[in-house]
């Protein structure tokens, strides 16, 4: 059999048709491998698993990004390895060409400004953020569908709390009074760590410390209805580490590395004495830390901090997080302990119906200080935007103190409609919870302040409950924040409030260790019953 082109009479033999169709087919596909082969000159290739990581790292990066391909089936077909290969680089391509990840993040093109000096560009950006978005959705698969707080996922399985000795725990706040130079936490610990009674703002409200999440969530473990007290009967075990307060006593002191991390290689070498750490290679074992990841990942040119979670020891448990790493699976954000602890559901509807009912003065505020010795921080140019059309926007200058009570800040975003939301020293804010269980907008510039840290307690939709500003858009005063905020139309911006107030709000706050929550969930809640559901999702 021939064919036959008409114009020049030229008969093709059957084969000869067949070597153009695949040089015709090879042609992208060569343009592929030598986009990898590229990539590889100054990559890495991990295999973990059945999964090949091609891992990438510019001369001015000191982080890792990777594209991935496989699955955990069997890749043992080279013909598989490639299309998943080529999948992942045409995906991302694609991707780059929208200038905005899945999640609809916008890459704005050009080298941007990241963490800790580091410049990447467009693609490189876009890779990072879309591995994390990877990483959020496992996590959010994870999520139960418990949706009140009595019905919980015990049904036969346990929660046991290691007894641990006291200098991994009591000992540390114990020294409360001199930890922090300028402030003595001793009455934050009290109550609980609820801190003491704010009374002005109602039932349930307390001077509680941002860093005060290690004791919060130890004292709601011990009253959890699924605890157990027969090691055996246990398939999650807490570790009651407060490794947050451990870091903290060192911050303003002169000591070395070796005595900032001696007290976690002690509770690592106590956790190995314990049969059941080896059950399953720690898979089961919960930690809760108060303080940002950063802070248990000291580089080996700072003196900042410990190198907790870098032990290998520490790689497969959980690990609890005000401020997550974004590139490690088995850190989860969860939220800042805020001000409210509420002990009935009745505690919440009464403060739900209070907001709704607030007349909201301002259109926005912003609670905070400059950062003069951050070159990168736009927190000056949102200051000067905002104080510039003082009718529309307050603020609130934190470098003076004025921030220190919690009903100022409380008040102030009560009387808000938007929050400004910029990162400080790290890309988390305890004040973006404040501003949602104040029913104010928060407006957030960098998708690591709360995007990429909290799976579940806040949705994969950001934009029912936020507003997101590129903070490149802010640093190359390419957009006036109170403009662009004027512009959302009233409509909407009630949309956002109610759905704030009404399905985010119960499950960002801690109750009270004696609370008797039965209609809602809070986040403690909502954290150990996904902490059970992860767990019988491994085993499947």
């Amino acid at each position: 059999m021939t064919t036959t082109f008409s114009k020049r009479k030229t008969k093709i033999s059957k084969n000869e048709l067949f070597s153009l169709a695949k040089l015709v087919f090879l042609i992208p596909v060569t343009i592929i491998i030598f986009l990898l082969i590229f990539l590889w000159s100054s990559s890495s290739t991990i295999i973990s698993g059945n999964v090949i990581h091609l891992c990438f790292q510019s001369r001015k990066l000191n982080d890792l990004y990777c594209i991935s391909a496989g699955s955990h089936s069997n890749l043992e077909a080279s013909s598989s390895l490639s299309s998943n290969l080529t999948t992942s680089a045409t995906k991302f391509v694609d991707d780059l060409q929208q200038k905005s990840t899945r999640l609809g993040i916008p890459i704005p093109p050009g080298y941007h400004a990241f963490r800790n000096g580091m410049v990447k560009s467009d693609e490189e950006l876009l890779v990072a953020y879309n591995d994390v978005e990877d990483q959020l959705e496992m996590h959010r698969s994870w999520t139960s569908t418990i949706q009140n707080h009595n019905a919980t996922l015990c049904d036969g399985r346990g929660v046991y709390v290691y007894d641990l000795p006291t200098k991994f725990n009591k000992d540390l706040v114990s020294q409360c009074a001199d930890m922090v130079p300028w402030v003595d936490l001793c009455d934050y610990f009290s109550n609980d760590a609820m801190g003491e009674p704010v009374h002005k703002l109602g039932k349930g409200w307390y001077q509680t410390h941002q860093y005060s999440l290690e004791l919060i969530f130890h004292s709601r473990v011990m009253n959890h209805p699924c605890r157990v007290h027969n090691i055996s009967e246990a398939d999650l075990f807490y570790v009651p580490f407060y490794a947050g307060l451990d870091v903290l006593r060192w911050h303003f002191k002169n000591v070395t590395n070796v005595v900032k991390d001696s007290l976690g290689l002690e509770l690592v070498k106590w956790l190995e004495s314990q049969p059941t750490w080896f059950k399953r290679s720690g898979k089961d074992h919960i930690f809760v830390l108060g303080k940002i990841s950063w802070d248990f990942r000291r580089y080996s040119n700072s003196n900042w901090g410990s190198r907790f979670l870098e032990l290998n020891e520490m790689q497969n448990p959980v690990k609890l997080l005000i401020e997550r790493q974004p590139w490690h699976l088995n850190d989860i954000g969860i939220p800042h302990p805020t001000f409210f602890h509420p002990q009935s559901d009745n505690d919440i509807t009464t403060w739900q119906l209070k907001l709704l009912n607030e007349s909201r003065k301002s259109l926005i505020s912003f609670a905070g200080a400059a950062r003069p010795d951050a070159p990168e921080s736009i927190r000056s140019i949102l200051i000067n935007q905002c104080t510039s059309t003082s009718d529309q926007c307050t603020f609130m200058n934190c470098s003076s103190g004025s921030c220190d009570q919690p009903e100022s800040i409380i008040e102030l975003f009560i009387e808000s409609e938007f929050c400004l939301q910029p990162p400080g020293d790290s890309p988390t804010r305890k004040s973006v919870f404040d501003s949602l269980i104040s029913g104010c907008i928060p407006v957030i510039f960098d998708p690591f302040t709360a995007y990429y840290q909290y799976p579940w307690h806040l949705p994969q939709d950001y934009k029912k409950y936020s507003v997101f500003i590129d903070q490149e858009d802010v640093r190359n005063m390419k957009v006036n924040v109170v403009d662009r905020l004027m512009k959302i139309p009233a409509g909407e911006k009630q949309n956002m409030r109610r759905y704030i107030i009404y399905e985010l709000l119960p499950g960002l706050v801690y109750g009270d260790p004696k609370s008797k929550l039965e209609k809602f969930q809070d986040a403690f809640s909502i954290t150990m019953n996904n902490l059970f559901e992860r767990l019988t999702r491994l085993e499947v």
